[in-house]
């Protein structure tokens, strides 16, 4: 059994930061995540699209993101433990009792849940033929947009998701975007990119439309999608993306006697401390009055729940705010000289 200072549930940015934290302060991590690479939301969904809000960067992919925290966290050989899901949480006198589908168990004062928005998958097409082509030629995000350029793209969608990639994917690429009704639900900034797109025949646009059905025997050749007036349309494609949200999934988290209000957690301002004393939440996962789903609000919680773990884990010290600038002991964890 591993007896830590704390447990990170989840391995996106959230997650990763939080683990930089515990480590600045002397504690000691481990980190649990059900994908089964580093990096959450940000290298599942959209490791290609650009990200705008976090200070000092003034733009990087989901992928690059990820590396950088990777990178902040080589000081410190964090241990993950992926492609598993915490399955069991139980109180053991001033501990917490955790243990993984894998078997694993830990003891430990703190934990953390950093984990988006729960298990999730993305919500799929509706024709049963899709199936055969998930993953070769229809895909619910991009891992690598550069098997796009110079071929026919097919967009669904009216969200950001979705028009952030036709507008990024129409620089290399034709694109058809279809979507079910006539507004999109996209930044108002983007929308009107959309427009200018369109008028100036860069890209085709379907309104009041939805996919009907999919063509091709080994390859995907065309699909059809039918109009709300029961007109079909059918449009020659060579790959189909699909922006419909996810399907938010909090697996067990459900069972460990938490505050929990329409699958996000509630928690304190202090601490992002749950009801149940010693567990945390952080990032899109938690939720309080003002909350911002942004990456750089979950490296405040964060930061945060960090400190509020010294006090159960280092019960018989007193915990000093260190500069990171000034600090000797701060040097030392991150194995530098003075």
């Amino acid at each position: 059994m591993n007896k830590i200072d704390a447990l990170i549930i989840g391995a996106g940015p959230t997650g990763l930061f939080t683990a930089h934290q515990l480590k600045l302060i002397g504690l000691n991590c481990e980190i649990v995540d059900n994908l089964d690479k580093i990096g959450g939301q940000c290298i599942e969904l959209y490791p290609d699209k650009p990200i705008y809000d976090i200070p000092a960067v003034p733009e990087c992919t989901g992928e690059e993101l990820t590396n950088n925290l990777i990178n902040q966290l080589k000081p410190f050989d964090i241990k993950f433990h992926l492609n598993e899901r915490v399955d069991e949480v139980k109180k053991d006198k001033s501990n917490w009792f955790v243990k993984t589908s894998q078997g694993k168990e830990f003891l430990t004062p703190n934990v953390i849940i950093a984990g988006g928005v729960g298990s999730f998958e993305p919500r799929k097409f509706s024709p049963k033929e899709c199936e055969k082509f998930e993953n070769k030629s229809l895909f619910y995000s991009v891992k690598d947009k550069k098997i796009f350029e110079g071929k026919t793209v097919t967009i669904f969608g009216g969200g950001d998701s979705a028009l952030d990639w036709v507008v990024e994917l129409s620089k290399k690429s034709a694109i058809n975007l279809v979507h079910r009704r006539d507004e999109f639900r996209g930044a108002k900034a983007t929308v009107n990119k959309i427009n200018e797109l369109k008028k100036l025949g860069k890209i085709k646009l379907f309104t009041k439309y939805q996919l009907s059905n999919v063509n091709g025997i080994k390859n995907l050749e065309s699909i059809d999608i039918k109009h709300d007036d029961g007109k079909v349309e059918n449009l020659k494609t060579d790959f189909v993306l699909g922006f419909f949200g996810l399907i938010m999934q909090l697996g067990p988290i459900a069972d460990w006697g938490l505050n929990i209000d329409r699958k996000t957690i509630s928690v304190d301002t202090e601490k992002f401390e749950t009801n149940q004393k010693g567990i945390y939440a952080v990032g899109d996962i938690c939720t309080y009055p003002g909350k911002l789903k942004l990456i750089l609000s979950g490296f405040h919680e964060g930061a945060l729940a960090a400190r509020a773990c010294f006090k159960l884990a280092r019960p018989n010290e007193k915990y000093r705010f260190e500069f990171t600038t000034t600090s000797s002991n701060l040097l030392k964890r991150l194995g530098k000289k003075e």
